[in-house]
Formats: C-alpha cells, structure tokens, sequence
C-alpha cells in the first residue's frame, strides 16, 4: 500500500465518505441538493465561506482555475468541498481550488459537507490535501510543517507519525527554509529542484550555496553531479590541522591529510543533520563532534532534531 493512498484514506475516514451522487460521477449543479447536515452535504453560500487558515498552497493558477471553472458550468461539482461551522460562518476544510473555481464560474452556493474538526485536525487535513500535489511549490509544504510544529509544539517524528509519512519527509522539506533568499526563490520559481537544493545544505557558507544554485542553472547540472560537486567542495574545505587517527586507532603522524574514514563519517553527519559538520579525533581516541549552525532558526531546528526524543520522555515522566 503506497504512502498517497494511506493518506487518501485516512482524509476520508476523518471527512466520511461523499454522497452517492458526488461519488458516482453525476452532474450536480446549485440547487439540487436538499439543505439539510443530517443528508451528509448542504447548500452553502459561496461567500459564507472562509479560508483555511492553515493553508498551505498560497498560489492559485489562474488558467488552471479558469479551466476548472469551464468544467463545473458544464459538468456540475463532482466532490463538494468540506467545511467546518465557526459562529454563523463556515470555514473551509478542504477544497479550496474547487471552491475558487465555483465562484469563478459565477455559483452563488455550492454543495458542502460539514465536519466536526479541531484545530490541529484542520491544519492536518490542509497538510494531506496537499502533501502529494505536484504543483504545489515544496517551500509552501516545507512552511505549513515549520507552522504546524511551531503551533502545537511537537516533533517532526510526531507529525510525521500523524500524517503517516517519514520523518525524513518533514525534516527535507524543512531544511528547505535554512537555504539562502536567493536559492529559495529558485526553488519557487522551478529554476532549481528540491533535490538540488537539498544537495546544497551540507555547504557550510550561504555564498557557497548561492555560487552552486548559479551554476546549477547555467550549467543544466543533475542532482547527482551536484552532490558529488558538494562532498567535493566539502572535503577540500575541511579543516587538516588536527592529526588524524585511523579506525583501529592508530596516530597518521598528524601531516595534512585527511582519513577516509572521518571524512565518511563527517559526509553522514552533514546528510542527516542538513548542515556542516566536523569530526576531530585525537591520539588517544578522544576527541570533538562539531556542528555548525548559521542562525537560531537552523539551531531550533537541529536541538528539536537532536534532543526531541528525550524532551518527550520527560514530559510524559
């Protein structure tokens, strides 16, 4: 069973599943449906109607709205949005795209179901609607999991339990925001994928990042030719000062050169930590783990990834 469907179903398990008529493909048009919850959807005005405010996608096309808008004049809503009641309101839980394109295609009402949802429920729904979306930019994914961890104050392994992802879905995206301005809006604009940009990440210097994210679309490099450029770079920046001791723990004599072996283990650090990382070992076996952060948001985030998991072991104490 892939990841899509698991998340496909639980949406539906916590939306329910849609009438019979939605869900056999029949036309629907405004009016058609009696206005009554107990009927499992109802009419709702579409200016009644307000945005989820844990929406992830900040940017709507408008052709492709315009060609959704085209479909429901003539085919009717196919899946009524879902909604929750807030006061006299109605807020939206999932289907804004569809609800833009009804208005857009001149509906003054549209079919809607109304869920019973808490907050942390609504922003998880806007979180899966949206999670596998192709058009959707990985920054705007990456920024509706720093605000869901910021809002309810737990960890990425919690979320990524409760979405039922990998935690290292949630962490990549995440590490997305520690890269520089100018490589973000590549990234937002299609010019460099996600998996540049996390190739990246284990450059300690953001000019470093910049000059890489330049040449990756000067020169039309892949993803694999950009991580081997990056250890490249990596290695040859790595500080030789220190003598260095082999695996079986014997002194290289302290020259300039730099073991295989804490250069891999440094390489792993920087991978699953998404910044630089220094290993230093002395004569004796001892030595130091070095880890580089370039602003407190970077040093939030690796404290969160590094000391979650005791963080919640006292809490639950």
């Amino acid at each position: 069973m892939t990841k899509e469907r698991r998340l496909g179903r639980g949406l539906e398990a916590l939306l329910g599943r849609p009438p019979e008529e939605y869900a056999s493909g029949a036309d629907v048009a405004p009016g058609n449906l009696a206005a009554q919850e107990s009927g499992g959807a109802v009419d709702v005005n579409v200016y009644e109607v307000d945005s989820n405010p844990f929406q992830p996608r900040v940017e709507f096309g408008e052709e492709e709205l315009a060609s959704l808008a085209e479909s429901i004049k003539h085919h009717g809503l196919i899946q009524p949005i879902s909604v929750r009641r807030v006061g006299d309101r109605y807020q939206l839980v999932a289907g804004e795209r569809r609800l833009r394109a009804a208005i857009k295609a001149g509906w003054q009402q549209v079919p809607a179901q109304v869920v019973e949802v808490d907050d942390r429920q609504l922003a998880e729904l806007a979180i899966v609607e949206n999670l596998h979306r192709k058009d959707l930019n990985p920054l705007e994914k990456a920024s509706s999991f720093q605000q869901y961890l910021g809002r309810f104050q737990c960890t990425q392994e919690e979320l990524a339990r409760r979405l039922q992802i990998d935690r290292s879905t949630v962490a990549n995206l995440i590490r997305l925001l520690e890269l520089p301005a100018e490589v973000q809006h590549a990234i937002h604009t299609g010019a460099i994928t996600q998996g540049h940009a996390r190739a990246l990440l284990p450059l300690g210097e953001e000019h470093e990042q910049i000059a890489f994210c330049k040449r990756i679309q000067a020169e039309g490099l892949s993803v694999r030719t950009v991580e081997g450029l990056v250890q490249e770079t990596v290695r040859q920046g790595e500080d030789t000062e220190l003598s260095v001791v082999s695996p079986d723990g014997q002194s290289s004599g302290g020259g300039r050169s730099r073991s295989n072996h804490l250069s891999s283990l440094e390489q792993e650090f920087r991978t699953a930590l998404g910044t630089k990382v220094d290993v230093r070992q002395g004569s004796k076996g001892s030595g130091r783990l070095v880890i580089h952060f370039k602003n407190a948001e970077e040093f939030e985030r690796l404290h969160a990834q590094l000391c979650g998991h005791e963080r919640l072991r006292q809490h639950a104490g």
